[in-house]
């Protein structure tokens, strides 16, 4: 441009330029000086440049460059200020403008609002988008309106640092993982799995925290989404334990199982050997012991109709799909290290849940062992005490019920057992016995008003001294393979510890622990040994809707 425009243009902005120097700056000296070195630097670029199509935009942006110059000196010289006092002088909130043509800033400023702190986020858009004063804003965050204006300097600083940032996001914004299953070692709450995880956004939030901690901006980079959505669930999963904060980062607080072809070699081969050392001496030794006969084991399951006066012979085959995988999982209880306590391990919820939490990555490079193929199922054992009894059970594929239903079984055993006592006293109704033969726990016959007979289906250990007796066999014969069974689980336990975080590791060396007791696939294995050895013959349809099931009186 030529001196006399570039005059003219300068002579229309002197005022408005003091103005603006005037309102923001902490003296009338300063405002002076920042007036003038805003015209300074205005008139020289304004007489060297000829591409300057809007002369006023372009005054602005050196004005509002020379003012963040200014806020940036004023605020390294105040020390032991109150933040009140500082947050007058250096907050500029008018100075977050851009002109109606200049959208894609415009959007770029609002996609990085998401990043700042909600505080800040909030502060931010009643300001900015709600026009909201600042004292309204104060008022309704119950915060002093010195406070807000400082949010709202610091957020400008956060808003012009993520846009100089190159976000990147990681493979799982594009290849996000899938939770294909999930477990629990302990008590549920009134929430399940899906409560939780019912979203893949809440399952990648946990997988991308796996091995390192990470803020909600960082969880969002990786992710590919805004990080209001992420800050959202977030909150939420750090509320019920499943994630950890320190610091403002979060962290997965439960096992997330990445299985590996050799780790699941590894884990064929331990069970495989260990079932058929055990499973078979304890299968003979339970036939040749006598004690399947006694009367203080009940086992009335029956393929025909209730007769009303005749006493049923037990099915000793039902009765051994119930006895071998409880006495595997109870018996040798002394034997087992314990050198980590459930309670220094499991995660208290506030929905009333204590537990170790599960979830498997779903994966389709691993080569399964061919005993894990369709149809495999296990959940258990699961037990659950009322009054000095204890109802016991497992689930398999061999027997007939929900995979899932871990989160509903706390309250139908207790019910179950609860009616078991009270039929003991003569006290259930009609509907107690219709509630029991639809579960199939028990089989009735005749008029309930008149001649009726009813039987339980499930397997009774009726005397603390016969679960002992039981328990005995098992304990003998876990002595007996204590050395073999130490050999199996080494290199298993290597494998397995290495594949968890560091701060999980004695989470899962809790439950390493239980390996060849209350494991369930140990018992699923021994079970599997028997039926295809012939020892166990499968059972009927009938039979298979409470397979596995006991009720043990204390």
């Amino acid at each position: 441009m030529n001196r006399q425009e570039v005059e003219n243009i300068i002579t229309e902005y002197v005022k408005p330029i003091f103005g603006f120097a005037l309102k923001r700056c902490k003296s009338t000296e300063d405002a002076e000086d920042l007036s003038q070195e805003i015209i300074l630097k205005a008139f020289r670029a304004l007489l060297v440049r000829e591409d300057i199509a809007d002369a006023g935009k372009f005054i602005w942006t050196i004005a509002h460059n020379a003012l963040s110059n200014y806020y940036r000196d004023t605020a390294k010289s105040m020390v032991g200020v109150s933040l009140d006092e500082v947050a007058e002088l250096v907050a500029d909130p008018n100075s977050l403008s851009f002109a109606e043509d200049d959208r894609e800033s415009l959007e770029r400023v609002q996609r990085e609002i998401a990043y700042l702190s909600k505080l800040q986020r909030n502060i931010v858009i009643a300001y900015y988008f709600e026009n909201r004063k600042q004292a309204e804003i104060a008022e309704a965050f119950g915060i002093p309106v010195g406070t807000v204006k400082w949010h709202l300097f610091e957020a400008k600083k956060e808003l012009k640092r993520g846009m100089d940032t190159m976000r990147k996001a990681s493979e799982l914004k594009f290849n996000p993982v899938k939770f294909q299953n999930f477990g629990i070692n302990g008590s549920v709450g009134t929430k399940t799995a899906e409560d939780f995880f019912h979203s893949a956004l809440a399952q990648n939030i946990c997988y991308c925290v796996k091995w390192e901690a990470k803020t909600v901006a960082e969880i969002a980079d990786a992710l590919g989404v805004s990080p209001v959505y992420v800050e959202n669930e977030v909150e939420f999963l750090e509320e019920y334990g499943f994630l950890l904060e320190e610091r403002g980062k979060y962290l997965a607080n439960f096992l997330i199982e990445e299985l590996t072809t050799e780790r699941m070699r590894l884990c064929s081969e331990m069970y495989r050997k260990a079932a058929r050392l055990f499973a078979n001496d304890l299968y003979d030794e339970l036939i040749t012991s006598g004690l399947l006969g006694v009367e203080e084991i009940l086992c009335q399951q029956t393929e025909e109709p209730v007769a009303l006066q005749k006493e049923i012979a037990k099915d000793q085959n039902f009765l051994l799909w119930s006895l071998i995988p409880y006495i595997a999982a109870w018996s040798g209880e002394s034997l087992r290290e314990d050198s980590v306590s459930f309670e220094e391990v499991a995660t208290i919820r506030p929905d009333g849940a204590q537990n170790i939490f599960h979830a498997r990555v779903e994966q389709k490079d691993v080569e399964w062992p061919e005993e894990y193929g369709e149809g495999f199922t296990l959940c258990g054992p699961m037990w659950n005490g009322v009054e000095g009894s204890i109802f016991w059970q497992m689930d398999s594929n061999w027997s007939d019920r929900d995979t899932e239903h871990f989160y509903h079984y706390a309250e139908e055993s207790v019910h179950a057992l609860r009616l078991y006592k009270r039929e003991q006293e003569g006290e259930l109704s009609k509907d107690d016995f219709v509630w029991l033969a639809e579960h199939g726990y028990v089989k009735t016959n005749g008029d309930f008003d008149g001649l009726f007979q009813s039987v339980w289906q499930i397997v009774i250990l009726r005397t603390p001294e016969i679960k002992e007796k039981l328990l005995a066999i098992g304990e003998t014969l876990k002595k007996k393979y204590q050395a073999e069974f130490e050999q199996l689980k080494a290199p298993y336990v290597e494998a397995e510890l290495a594949a968890v975080p560091k701060h999980l590791k004695k989470m899962k060396a809790f439950e390493l622990q239980f390996l060849f007791h209350s494991d369930g696939l140990f018992l699923w294995y021994c079970m599997r040994e028997l039926v295809n050895n012939g020892k166990l013959k499968m059972p009927t349809e009938q039979q298979r809707k409470i397979l596995s099931t006991l009720i043990i009186e204390e």
